[in-house]
Order: C-alpha cells, then structure tokens, then sequence
C-alpha cells in the first residue's frame, strides 16, 4: 500500500480500537456512548438545529445567486456521466438502506407510538406524522450533503485542489492544511465516514434479518446479522474492485429500477387516490410549517423535546456523520456541473423522491394499521415493510423483491464507502488502490459487527450522533473557506455583487487600496 497515509494509518488504529472495545468491553462501550449521547443531545440540539438551516440558506443563496454559473471544473470540462445515472448515483450512496429501513416505520412511529405534536392515532396525527417524516428527509437534510460535496468538487475541480476536506479550508487555514492540522482534520473525517457508514450496514444487517424471520421464522439475532454482513462484505468488496464506472454505476442504477419497481407496484395495488390526496395535504403542511419545524427544540416540553432528541436530532446527527463519505462521493462523480445545476439535482430533486416515496409506502402503513387485523406496533422496526406487504396481494413476491433491493443498497452504500475512504487515506486521489479499498471493506464490516454487538439500534444511534459533533465544525470552516474563495473568484469576473463579512483591519485596508487607485 505505498500510496497510504499517515492518515490511513492513524484512522486505522481509532477504529481498531473502537471495534476491540465494542468486543471485549461491549457493556463499558454501550455506557459511554449512552452518557456521551445524552449529553450532546442535551447540550447541542440547538447548535444542530440552527446549523442545518444555515446550511439550507447558503445553498439557497447559492442556487438564485449569479455565482450558480460558476461551473465545477474548468469551463471545457464536460460531465463524466449522464444526469439520470448521476441522480441514481447519488441517491443510492446518499439515503438508500434508510429508505427502505423507514419507508413505513417513520410515518407509523409517529402516527401510532410516539407523535411529534401529541396527535396521536388521529387524522391531523397522520398529516403530521408525514411533514415531520418529509422534514427529516428533505431539504435540510440534503443541504448538509450539498454543502461539504459542493466544497469538495469546487476546490478538488475549479481549483486543483487535492480532494481532501483539508485542502478546502486553505484559504483560511494557508499552508497548515498541508500539515499536522490538516492532517487532524482529514483524520476526523476518516473517522466520522467510518461510523456513517457502518451505523447503515448495521441497519441493512438488521433489516435484511428482519425480512428472513418475518417470511421464513429464521432467528433475529447477532449471529445472523454477522453472517448477512459478511456475506454482503464479501459481495461489495467484488463490486468495489471492478472501480467506479463498473461496479458502482451498474449497481446504482439497478437500485433505482428496482426501487422504481418496488414503487410502482405498492402505489398501484394500495389506495391509490388515497396516497395522492394525502401527498398533496401533507407537502402543503410541509412546506406551511418548513421555517417552524427548522427551529423547533421545545424548551418547555419534556416529551416533545425528548422526541426531537431521538428522532431530529438523530438525523441531523446522521447526516453530518455520512456528510463527509457522500460528500466526497458527489463530489467524484460531479465534475462539469455548474453550482445552480448541482443545488437543483442534490437538494431538491432527491428531497421531491423522498417525499413520494415516504407518502406512498407511509400511508400503506397507515392504512394496515386502521385495518383492524394485526397491529403493525407490535412487530420491530426492522420488520414493519413486511407487515405491510402481508395485506397486498403477492406479498411473498414484494417481501423478496424488498429484501433483494436492501441487499443491492446495501452493497452501494458499503462499494461507496470502501472508494471514499481509500480516496480519503491516499492522498486524496481520485482512485484509490484496490488494497486500500479491501483493508477499508473489511473495517467497516468489523465496526458495524462491533455496533450489532454492543447493543443494536441504540449503541448505532449512539455512535452516530457522537461522530458527528466534531465534523460538523470542520463543515462550518468548509462554508467560510467556499465563500471566501467565492468572493474572490466573483471580484475576479465580475459575477455579480456577492461580499463576506470582513473584519475591520481589513476593510480599512480595502478603503485604502481604493483612495490610492
């Protein structure tokens, strides 16, 4: 492995250690994330919450600015691939597993078992359970992806820049993004992608094993959920040595068709009018209630602030945590694209399919529960998607189609990790080499066995939401250093009026350079 770096290395052994405590000291690991959880949910929320919309404001900014003809990449360079296998591409990397994990869980959890807005089981409780569960998967969500991948291609492609997160912070950091500080700061993003993307492959383990013993009475437990992730590790490992434009093309867009698939067949055999009727109420509430919900830490509640704790706090927490993976990934695969282009394909688009997706597959789960037959409530998170498949006709085809499509998201989402993370550790080049990739591969695997072992959902959520803290400081000096590099580059070419907040010292100067012209 001669192109690995000292970032490799010392990434390497962060995780190391944290897999052989998770084994060897699983109560004492399970503990301090718990504590370590509670006190940065406690102390943070509004941190996250106001960072978030700061993120979703700058690349509003960014979309109606005249900066979004700025391309990424030099003005020759063409994109390297087409805008549906770019789309699949990045949404299978960016939400995939979680997809299929919370399709119908999210929207029943807050229907039916814990409601953001004491409405519970009650009509308004539906159209509120779908806003929040829009909330979560749309726009602030996606800005935080849209922020560190914009960063990324523009700096890595405009600018000719390493694609490294230090190399972006060098224009407010200079000469220490080379060294021991940058260095730290790729270190830090090593490790929040690995706890990403492990947490996924946990949920993937899971939710595959919940498929198995809903349908076939197999048993859901660790020992099954190791055997499925080292048969799924076994299964991305292949697809991530085939390279980029093999492997993880091919398998992006099969998860799109299958998806598609999968859609189209609940959408068509469910309520119909039912689904679009209720789309169309609760993407008004949703957009209706967009600043409200941005904001909301409940201060005052101690059910309702314990509620955003688990569910908005956890998210925001995810993404920032996988930021730094998809982020990088986008980044790869978006070169020749202009700003405003890249604002409109990763912030809004993806957020209008989450949104049909979570109405179509949400009120299928409403629909099961009002039925009066078996309570969906009753069965695991893991399991919900297959519960729901019992009441339609060829449930048995739909339960196998689903588990084959969370197979195939999660091998992308484990393919994408393992090229990420060698892009990360070997100096930032664009493909990295197969060994790094295949020492990568096999960390994540032992990390999400680590996390399964310690204690399930909990210790992933846990772990989660404490990787994600440092990183997403890092995130707000990648906004600062864009524009900054932004302003310069519009001063430059005259593209509009755009100016930074600038200290003192440095608009007196500016006023100075101004009287000597």
């Amino acid at each position: 492995m001669k192109k690995a770096s000292l970032v490799f290395y010392v990434s390497l052994a962060i995780v190391g250690s944290l897999v052989l405590m998770g084994i060897l000291m699983p109560t004492t690991l399970e503990k301090v994330t718990s504590v370590a959880q509670n006190f940065i949910t406690n102390s943070f929320g509004w941190y996250y919450l106001v960072l978030v919309m700061v993120f979703v404001v700058a690349c509003a900014y960014l979309f109606v600015s005249p900066l979004g003809r700025i391309k990424l990449g030099k003005q020759e360079d063409e994109p390297e691939f087409s805008k549906p296998t770019w789309l699949a591409m990045l949404f299978s990397a960016g939400v995939g597993i979680s997809l299929i994990f919370y399709g119908t869980y999210e929207p029943l959890s807050h229907y039916a078992i814990s409601s953001p807005t004491g409405e519970l089981g009650t009509d308004q409780g539906m159209k509120d359970a779908l806003r929040f569960t829009f909330f979560h998967y749309g726009i602030h969500g996606w800005a935080v992806y849209g922020v560190v991948s914009l960063v990324l291609a523009y700096f890595a492609f405009r600018k000719g820049e390493l694609t490294l997160i230090s190399r972006t912070l060098r224009p407010i950091i200079g000469k220490h993004a080379d060294g021991l500080v940058g260095k730290v700061i790729d270190i830090i993003a090593v490790v929040s992608t690995v706890l990403g993307v492990a947490t996924s492959l946990g949920f993937g383990a899971m939710q595959i094993n919940g498929g198995l013993s809903y349908l076939f009475g197999i048993p859901s437990n660790f020992t099954i959920q190791s055997i499925i992730i080292f048969v799924v590790t076994i299964l991305f490992m292949i697809s991530a040595l085939t390279g980029l434009s093999k492997g993880i093309k091919i398998l992006s867009n099969l998860n799109m068709g299958l998806a598609a698939a999968l859609f189209l067949i609940v959408f068509l055999l469910g309520s119909t009018v039912f689904t679009l009727n209720l789309f169309v109420d609760s993407v008004g509430a949703y957009l209706q209630n967009f600043i409200n919900m941005g904001f909301r830490i409940s201060p005052l509640n101690e059910d309702s602030r314990s509620w955003i704790n688990g569910w908005t706090l956890f998210y925001w927490a995810w993404w920032i945590s996988w930021a730094p993976f998809v982020g990088v990934f986008i980044a790869r695969v978006s070169k020749g694209r202009t700003i405003r282009e890249f604002v409109l394909y990763v912030l809004l688009i993806p957020t209008l399919i989450a949104i049909v997706w979570f109405t179509n597959f949400g009120s299928a789960a409403f629909i099961t529960e009002m039925g009066g037959g078996a309570s969906l409530t009753s069965l695991l998170p893991e399991e919900t998607l297959f519960g729901v498949f019992e009441s339609f006709p060829y449930s048995m085809a739909l339960s196998i189609l689903a588990i084959i499509l969370i197979g195939t998201f999660f091998i992308t989402s484990a393919d994408s990790g393992t090229f990420v993370l060698g892009m990360m550790t070997a100096n930032g080049t664009q493909n990295p080499s197969n060994k790094i990739k295949v020492v990568w591969g096999v960390f994540l695997a032992l990390t999400a066995f680590a996390l399964l072992y310690t204690g399930g959902l909990q210790a992933l959520q846990n772990t989660m939401i404490i990787g994600a803290l440092p990183f997403s400081v890092i995130m707000l000096l990648m906004l600062w250093s864009l524009f900054k590099s932004l302003n310069e580059e519009a001063k430059e070419f005259g593209i509009g009026q755009f100016k930074v907040i600038e200290n003192k010292k440095t608009a007196n100067k500016h006023k100075k350079d101004t009287k000597a012209v």
